[in-house]
């Protein structure tokens, strides 16, 4: 009870975008329909199995069972696995954006983090046979996450040295970090990673059920959550990013906490890196194309306001998902993919005029 004391509870910004979600997700159950699954029971030795019956003529087949497209157990998975690598990188760009700075690099970092930690993994081969799976696992997260965090520091540290905002800065250090990737693995990829790696992000605890990414994803937001709501540190954020001027002026080091905020930025990018290592098998230089406005674009959604001492980790967690779950059930339903971009640039539009307005209210006298 302790505990749950200290987690950050949802604000109206956040229960609002629960109820749209909560909307959203019954519309699009309602429209994609139900489709027909495998039948699945748990066996003596307590592993799941496919349950079975015997023909007329003496064979078998699977019994099926019909479920709805979206409400059921696999898709709702799949659902969270997909949200999960934007979600965390957007919980630490929603960090970089309260304190009124901006990260482009995300994507890049994300592709050169998962492309150094692959390197090794690499090097420890499929079978285990160039030296110990647990080693080689230790090694590559510790380089996956060491990159990142690096990146991380290099965006924050060139922008207070050179005195330039972030969004120059970030865009720069964007074209490197992709570029240091496609050196290293030119234009394929790299794969032969140890097996106990894999098994390790991909433990399911049914059929297609991994939860490895969904519990990272869970984790990270509690614990930036309660970082930024509950402790002198977080705080520091939100008062940096509400006037940094005043803050300098009362004794909080604002250029530590810029640059805390792109280490975590960076930090979070190289966890993702590593899950998407484990979850796909593979690591190539395009990984991540894109992410850069995926994942702001779910911190905007998320209540995060551009400028700067506004924002939540679980609101971006919950962006992401209202935006994985668009992208979701246009296909779900079967409306034209290329419809998704621009759905979710009209989501960041009304999300950017809602926070304006609320803002212009709040401003207002009496």
């Amino acid at each position: 009870m302790r505990v749950l004391r200290h987690l950050p509870l949802p604000r109206l910004q956040e229960t609002g975008l629960i109820a749209v979600i909560a909307v959203i997700a019954l519309f699009i159950g309602w429209r994609a329909g139900s489709i027909e699954l495998p039948l699945t029971e748990r066996a003596a030795d307590g592993h799941l199995r496919v349950v079975t019956r015997e023909l007329p003529d003496g064979s078998c087949e699977a019994v099926r069972v019909r479920r709805n497209k979206l409400w059921n157990a696999q898709a709702l998975v799949q659902l969270a696995k997909d949200t999960s690598f934007i979600a965390i990188m957007a919980v630490g760009a929603t960090c970089v954006i309260v304190v009124g700075g901006v990260d482009l690099s995300v994507g890049a970092l994300f592709a050169l983090s998962g492309m150094l930690a692959a390197l090794v993994l690499r090097a420890y081969g499929a079978d285990g046979g160039h030296g110990p799976p647990a080693l080689g696992i230790a090694l590559a997260s510790a380089v996956g996450l060491g990159s990142g965090l690096l990146g991380g520091l290099l965006n924050g540290g060139l922008g207070l040295l050179l005195g330039v905002h972030p969004f120059i800065v970030t865009l720069g250090t964007m074209a490197i970090y992709r570029c240091l990737a496609f050196v290293i693995a030119g234009a394929g990829s790299i794969t032969g990673f140890p097996t106990a790696f894999r098994e390790l992000v991909r433990v399911e605890v049914g059929p297609g059920l991994g939860l490895m990414p969904l519990v990272a994803m869970v984790v990270v937001t509690v614990i930036v959550g309660v970082w930024l709501a509950r402790t002198v540190g977080g705080r520091h954020v939100y008062a940096v990013g509400h006037n940094a001027d005043a803050s300098r002026h009362s004794g909080i080091a604002v250029d530590h906490v810029r640059l805390t905020v792109f280490a975590l930025a960076g930090l979070v990018a190289g966890l993702a890196a590593l899950l998407n290592l484990g979850y796909y098998g593979s690591a190539a230089s395009s990984d991540g194309s894109g992410y850069e406005l995926k994942v702001i674009a779910a911190a905007v959604v998320g209540g995060a306001s551009l400028s700067g001492g506004k924002g939540s980790a679980l609101g971006a967690m919950l962006g992401a998902l209202l935006m994985q779950l668009i992208d979701t059930g246009i296909l779900l339903i079967g409306w034209e993919q290329n419809l998704s971009p621009g759905i979710m640039g009209l989501a960041i539009i009304v999300a950017v005029a809602i926070e304006q307005g609320s803002r212009r209210l709040a401003q207002r006298p009496g």
